[in-house]
């Protein structure tokens, strides 16, 4: 038996090590926390489509809209940790879901797996056009001179933090109007409803028909697709600190080998010039790392959306 033990043991972890040599060897599941078309939904898809030609196997898309992105996220934190259920997390549900409630649904740092940081989502400040402002500086003059009189719609938390915090840092007085997605805040936007709104580039389409005006962008860097947008430093203003970013996750305690063959099929599939072209379009820069450089980031954003919302006055609920 003290020979036989010993050689069970050794069989059972060359055949551990086999299975994650061999992984894949069935379809992935890529859990996406927003609908279908939204854009996070078709950078699932597009950067997918190109993992799976390197992995050999399907990426299947599974939309799991809700709470932020808290109703995916979850169901990641609580599935096996064998590399076949993902999340394409973002900034929503894992920098700010955990600082936005007093008992968090889950512990970011210690519940997932850091795969790869996949991009940046682009924020800006939109405006209907008959609010008579053409850059910030107007924006602003306009909005000091009517304290209390405008308000600004919200579709998402990065846009209630976002623009908590841009009222805090240039002294306005504007009501918020929450809404239950970016599109139909967009809509109230355009039809005079509301006066302002910090959105994705859900808005740009809006803004070649005259209907929006965007006056700056949220982003450290101007946006591909709104590259004539000046950034709210290059405006004359304090960055947010605010990162809008999507990445790569999976459930706590995945195998090292299974992280590492994913990490290379996704970073491959984001060096594809057809997908970055793609990606271009949408005005969603990619950032492909490794697994430990996104583990980092996730750490850093974490502690920088909670500084932000106490700098925004929001009180979790």
């Amino acid at each position: 038996m003290k020979r036989i033990i010993p050689a069970l043991l050794l069989c059972g972890a060359a055949i551990a090590t086999n299975a994650h040599a061999e992984y894949p060897v069935k379809p992935i599941t890529l859990i996406v926390p927003f609908p279908a078309g939204a854009t996070t939904d078709t950078v699932a898809r597009v950067i997918g489509q190109a993992a799976s030609s390197q992995l050999g196997q399907p990426i299947v898309i599974d939309n799991k809209p809700g709470a932020e992105g808290q109703v995916a996220a979850q169901e990641v934190a609580r599935t096996a940790p064998d590399g076949y259920r993902l999340l394409l997390a973002t900034s929503g549900n894992l920098s700010l879901v955990p600082v936005l409630r007093k008992k968090p649904p889950y512990d970011v740092l210690t519940d997932f797996t850091p795969i790869a940081d996949v991009g940046r989502f682009g924020f800006f400040l939109y405006v209907n056009p008959a609010v008579p402002a053409s850059n910030r500086d107007e924006f602003l003059a306009y909005a000091k001179a009517n304290p209390g009189k405008l308000s600004y719609g919200t579709g998402n938390n990065t846009g209630v933090v976002a623009f908590s915090h841009f009222k805090t840092l240039s002294g306005i007085d504007m009501t918020q109007v929450p809404y239950k997605g970016e599109p139909p805040a967009m809509l109230d936007l355009i039809a005079g409803r509301t006066q302002a709104m910090i959105g994705t580039t859900i808005g740009a389409p809006y803004l070649r028909e005259g209907k929006l005006r965007a006056l700056v962008s949220i982003n450290a860097q101007r946006n591909s697709l709104l590259p004539d947008v000046p950034t709210l430093r290059e405006a004359g203003m304090k960055d947010l600190e605010i990162m809008p970013w999507a990445g790569l996750v999976g459930p706590a305690g995945m195998p090292k080998e299974v992280v590492a063959r994913l990490n290379q099929a996704f970073v491959a599939a984001m060096n594809n010039a057809d997908v970055r072209k793609q990606m271009d379009r949408l005005g969603f820069p990619l950032t492909p790392s490794s697994p430990e450089a996104f583990g980092r980031l996730i750490k850093n954003q974490l502690a920088v959306h909670g500084r932000l919302v106490k700098a925004a006055g929001l009180q979790p609920e």
